[in-house]
């Protein structure tokens, strides 16, 4: 699978942690930045990588900042995208399966390496379950 990730300043060593990761599990992934810890704006960054979701529909997003609360919130801004913020295994099952989120989000402040692993692990184990779920993501689409 093909990853695009970006975080702001207060995500950046779990963002590093996690393209390793990814990486060591086989997928593919592009690495949006930011490369240092200077100051930057997270929806500057969401916005690079949920772009990049839209453009590439086969792939998916995954968006770190201090408490995943920010990014989460500037990608649903577009269009087509369903970020979730998730805090363990459980909410990324769940956010894949009946909600089909195509952007991972979560924060550095909250969650640590190994969470953020096995919220990646049950992210990838995870797929949309559609039936009654799709009605529903049709529903969240249809809101401009």
């Amino acid at each position: 699978m093909k990853f695009y990730i970006a975080t702001d300043h207060a995500g950046l060593d779990l963002k590093d942690f996690t393209v390793e990761l990814l990486k060591q599990k086989g997928h593919e992934v592009i690495d949006l930045g930011p490369f240092s810890k200077t100051r930057v704006d997270y929806p500057d960054f969401a916005i690079k990588v949920c772009q990049a979701v839209l453009a590439d529909k086969e792939s998916q997003g995954i968006l770190i900042c201090g408490s995943g609360i920010g990014m989460s919130m500037a990608a649903n801004r577009l269009s087509g995208i369903r970020a979730a913020l998730c805090h363990d295994a459980y909410t990324a099952m769940v956010a894949r399966g009946h909600n089909d989120a195509n952007v991972l989000c979560f924060g550095e402040r909250v969650v640590g390496n190994g969470v953020a692993e096995s919220i990646i692990d049950s992210w990838l184990a995870s797929s949309f379950d559609g039936g009654r779920h799709c009605g529903r993501v049709e529903k969240i689409e249809a809101i401009k």
